[in-house]
């Protein structure tokens, strides 16, 4: 049986590289998030949607079933995406999204950014499986998962295909 180190930690888990943060979304960066906060597959229509999305992925975090991170450049401190584990981790597996904001397109952010929460789910929650799930139509999702090395794995329904990245020789 695999041993998981599940949320919620003493402390968030706060991950960063000389570029960028991933550290607890706080309400101040709420409104800069707006046109990028999803929950269950709904888009916010407004600052009081994302609140309420935000109130939900937390009760989700604290109840061990996702961590989703504010991703900030250390530079300039602005909020240009999230990113996290969503949807549990059952069997040692978790599922990695992530969402930019357009104007960071292109600029490596994401790249650096899953490369983080990669860590975090091996060395931290003991990973021994990470996905990501995207639309077949959506080429640049594609592109970033395999320049992370994830391997697609299965065609689902809705459009949608399954990458996972090969962590053999990571758990014991």
């Amino acid at each position: 049986m695999i041993k998981l180190n599940l949320p919620p930690y003493p402390t968030f888990p706060r991950i960063s590289d000389e570029r960028m943060t991933l550290k607890e979304v706080e309400n101040e960066e709420l409104p800069a998030l707006i046109s990028i906060s999803y929950y269950d597959g709904v888009q916010a229509d407004g600052l009081e949607t994302a609140q309420a999305m935000q109130t939900k992925i937390d009760a989700d975090y604290n109840a061990g079933n996702s961590i989703h991170w504010c991703i900030v450049d250390n530079h300039s401190k602005e909020v240009v995406g999230t990113c996290g584990y969503y949807r549990g981790f059952s069997n040692g597996s978790g599922e990695l999204g992530c969402v930019l904001l357009p104007a960071f397109y292109g600029k490596g952010y994401m790249s650096a950014a899953l490369a983080l929460a990669i860590q975090v789910g091996i060395k931290t929650v003991g990973l021994n499986r990470i996905t990501a799930i995207t639309s077949q139509d959506n080429k640049k999702a594609i592109q970033l998962l395999l320049r992370l090395q994830f391997v697609k794995t299965t065609d689902l329904d809705d459009n949608q295909v399954e990458f996972i990245i090969p962590l053999t020789g990571t758990r014991e």
